[in-house]
């Protein structure tokens, strides 16, 4: 279908327009105030959960075991619906302590502990690998049926692009 030159260029140009465009927004945000687009920066937030993670999660769920995907949703959407004022909170204790990460709001819960902190930061890394070899994989596979390789499931480990994303 594609040459692989042809869409690393056109991945690398992809890539540099949103930093375009985040720049763009990070830049009229300091001169206008960031409050008015709090709806639509809220709504993209949500967008990003619909990544290629889970779109190929998903889908390869709903095909192999049926509405069990469903559960994909359910957590974000009843944590946003009902939960929003202890995100609130959350929200408002992150601000006043100043913390900008999972790890520095546990910490400053407890005494900002550095072990703490340490061990929260350990904890998060260790939850999130999995989706991050999956995010890997998924743009491995993708890059693979783009530029037609003949057998996409059974890739020795030097073959497999998502060795090299890796790196």
């Amino acid at each position: 279908m594609f040459h692989g030159g042809l869409l690393v260029a056109v991945s690398l140009l992809y890539i540099a327009v949103l930093f375009g465009i985040a720049w763009y927004g990070d830049r009229r945000a300091r001169t206008h105030g960031a409050t008015r687009r709090r709806p639509i920066i809220y709504s993209l937030a949500l967008a990003i959960y619909c990544t290629s993670w889970t779109f190929y999660g998903a889908v390869g769920q709903a095909a192999t075991a049926g509405w069990s995907f469903a559960s994909i949703f359910v957590g974000p959407i009843l944590t946003f619906l009902l939960f929003w004022p202890v995100l609130a909170k959350m929200i408002r204790v992150a601000k006043h302590q100043n913390v900008t990460s999972i790890a520095d709001f546990i910490a400053s819960r407890y005494g900002k502990t550095q072990s703490l902190a340490a061990f929260a930061s350990l904890v998060a890394l260790v939850g999130t690998l999995p989706y991050i070899a999956l995010q890997l994989k998924a743009v491995s596979t993708t890059f693979s049926v783009l530029t037609e390789a003949s057998d996409v499931t059974h890739t020795p480990l030097f073959g497999d692009t998502a060795f090299y994303v890796r790196w």
